[in-house]
């Protein structure tokens, strides 16, 4: 085996190289972002936490009015075969379901055949000596389009608002994007869910604050609970994360990233960027994540 396999991706009942996939220029996805997808990650040849991935998928479908190609089980296998010919024991796997090729315009019901896609490739967000020091974080401009809008808590093809607050912070010279909710409090980053330390206790924002309900933090609440931290979801601002001891982010595809500085200032007493209980929660998590996986053989 060679040690870096090409990515793989399953479309139209077949897994291909991603260089041979192709998708209609009229796919409603494309035009519109009409469809919605989730990112899941392999570790030690498992795919973490699957059926709650695919749960929060079909609730995403449901939530826009998309019917799936194929039902739970018909998903999950694409998803495991797809990993399976990638070839490697770790791994990022991003799954999509679009609307469907249709008629120019924004009518979802000329679209009547809904694709389903899953790429299975490698993945580094930050660079090792990052994850080690702590990210730069800055307040983006933008805000989280509230729940009347955009529903954030439906993972759509729609991350315009994200890619925007991405691109603001890599030109003010940061590495991630604080994006605040209309009413000036924390929601998420860009592509992560957001928690703060302070005296020994986690905080996360509610769901109801614009926050993902991330799988990852949910296992981090999980976790933490097994180390006896407390844990709240609760309203943040950005007074909160300044005054935090550590703070850190978390993501299927970033899992668990310390922040070193907030807007120029350092987060805690030294700005060390992963303190003491980061670093715990770092290490459980890579034991957490043996037990709740699906095996690539199943």
């Amino acid at each position: 085996m060679r040690d870096t396999e090409p990515t793989k991706v399953w479309i139209d009942g077949a897994i291909v190289d991603a260089d041979a996939a192709r998708i209609s220029v009229l796919d409603h996805g494309l035009l519109y972002g009409d469809g919605i997808f989730e990112g899941m990650r392999v570790y030690s040849g498992q795919v973490f936490r699957l059926p709650d991935h695919l749960r929060r998928f079909e609730t995403g479908a449901r939530a826009i009015g998309l019917e799936l190609p194929g039902d739970t089980d018909f998903v999950a296998q694409v998803v495991l075969e797809t990993a399976c010919a990638f070839g490697q024991s770790e791994a990022y796997i991003r799954l999509i379901a679009t609307r469907g090729r249709g008629a120019l315009g924004v009518d979802p019901t000329t679209c009547h055949d809904p694709q389903l896609i899953c790429i299975v490739t490698s993945i580094a967000l930050y660079p090792e000596e990052k994850l080690s020091r702590g990210i730069d974080l800055v307040t983006a401009s933008l805000r989280r389009p509230s729940a009347d809008a955009v529903d954030p808590a439906i993972k759509s093809l729609n991350y315009l608002n994200s890619v925007l607050a991405k691109r603001e912070a890599r030109l003010r010279g940061a590495d991630e994007a604080l994006i605040l909710n209309r009413a000036g409090m924390v929601a998420e980053a860009s592509v992560a869910n957001v928690f703060a330390v302070r005296d020994g206790t986690l905080a996360t924002p509610q769901v109801s604050d614009g926050a993902l309900p991330g799988i990852t933090r949910a296992s981090v609440i999980e976790i933490a609970g097994d180390l006896g931290l407390p844990v709240s979801e609760r309203t943040l601002g950005r007074f909160d994360l300044l005054a935090a001891d550590e703070v850190f982010l978390t993501g299927s595809g970033a899992r668990i990233v310390p922040v070193a500085t907030l807007d120029g200032q350092p987060i805690g007493p030294s700005g060390a960027g992963c303190g003491p209980i980061t670093a715990r929660i770092m290490d459980a998590f890579t034991h957490f994540t043996e037990h709740r996986g699906t095996p690539l053989s199943a």
